[in-house]
């Protein structure tokens, strides 16, 4: 796996964490340190694109998070399009 943007990190947890998930499975799907992991959440948290469920202690992407998801996917693949449109 090449390097990844962070916006491209980002998009992977927050699709790890659709529907809930532990830190485990995030870090295992985005394959991300636990270190990093930790960063990561942090920032998502405090952006209110994902949440913490105490409950069953688990990450949920929240409705903020989803709508980046979607505008994140849409962006590649427009990339992509206009890539393939070039060559």
């Amino acid at each position: 796996m090449g390097n990844r943007s962070r916006t491209e990190i980002v998009g992977n947890i927050l699709d790890a964490a659709n529907g809930g998930a532990t830190k485990t499975k995030i870090m295992y799907t985005a394959f991300l340190s636990y270190a990093q992991l930790k960063e990561y959440l942090s920032v998502l948290i405090e952006n209110n694109l994902i949440e913490y469920l105490h409950g069953s202690q688990t990450f949920k992407t929240t409705e903020k998070g989803l709508y980046f998801l979607k505008t994140h996917n849409e962006i590649g693949e427009l990339l992509q399009q206009t890539t393939l449109e070039n060559n």
